[in-house]
């Protein structure tokens, strides 16, 4: 089943069929047995038939932050040590790729989310910046999770590579994450061959493709989840991007109108465009 926000309200898709729900957002979602609850739902609600639904979506939260996991697979850890190499930084990714605790950080608050077909920017005091498709969780506020949907973690690697302790300033500006184009909520836990696939093209053309298997990365993703909420409380539930290991080689660097497309098995495929800034 999928969920999606759009200006017109909630719509609920199960199979060919399509309900518009009546609950808002927060309502629905941060609950645990989310699948049974739609489940439920779709016996009582009525099917939509009021044309394209899906006009307008906005990106899949309300009142939910976004965090993200950093280096959880293998090529990320080596892209950032090569990064990160002149700082004298490197040593850390190596660290924390090996080490119990994951590296956990905050990535956007709900205003600065965008959606599918939205643009996304890039850092204009930075000279290289890539997209990190990956696939992100939601996880409701008992820890659980119930939900999954595709994340863009745009990062400005120049920043990052130039002081570790500039992550937050690589990360976290208007219109760095993106979600969508859904919340796919499945009966059973995604599975580990889930693919994970980006295509970035620029004037129509290709310029960069790659894709991965999830059982690429080291850490599971309760774990992840667990590390997150030791400490913290989420009354909406929260989102949380796992990483990524599809990471362009050195020489690429988004481009204003440049068009970011990630897929994820089973959930589908967010589009965005790269944000000419003034």
């Amino acid at each position: 089943m999928k969920l999606f926000r759009t200006k017109k309200g909630i719509f609920l898709q199960h199979d060919s069929a399509v309900y518009q729900l009546e609950q808002q957002w927060d309502e629905i979602v941060n609950r645990d047995g989310l699948y049974n609850y739609l489940s439920g739902l779709i016996k009582i609600a009525t099917k939509f038939n009021g044309g394209d639904w899906q006009h307008d979506l906005l990106p899949p939260i309300a009142n939910q932050e976004v965090w993200a996991a950093g280096v959880t697979y293998l090529q990320s850890r080596d892209a950032r040590v090569e990064e990160s190499q002149t700082s004298g930084g490197s040593d850390l990714y190596n660290r924390v790729y090996d080490a119990e605790r994951p590296e956990l950080f905050f990535k956007s608050t709900p205003q600065r989310v965008v959606g599918h077909l939205q643009e996304v920017s890039i850092r204009k005091d930075s000279g290289w910046n890539v997209p990190e498709p990956e696939l992100t969780l939601f996880i409701n506020t008992d820890g659980n999770i119930q939900g999954y949907t595709v994340g863009n973690d745009m990062s400005s690697r120049s920043i990052e590579g130039e002081n570790a302790l500039y992550l937050p300033q690589a990360k976290t500006y208007d219109k760095s994450a993106a979600i969508g184009p859904c919340l796919a909520v499945m009966a059973e836990p995604i599975s580990n061959e889930t693919i994970i696939s980006i295509v970035i093209k620029r004037n129509q053309q290709t310029v960069y493709t790659d894709k991965t298997p999830l059982s690429r990365m080291k850490r599971s993703l309760e774990e992840l989840a667990g590390f997150l909420f030791r400490e913290l409380t989420f009354p909406n539930g929260v989102y949380l991007m796992t990483g990524t290991c599809l990471v362009p080689p050195n020489d690429f660097t988004l481009q204003p109108l440049d068009v970011v497309e990630i897929s994820i098995d089973g959930i589908g495929t967010l589009i965005n465009t790269i944000a000419y800034n003034k």
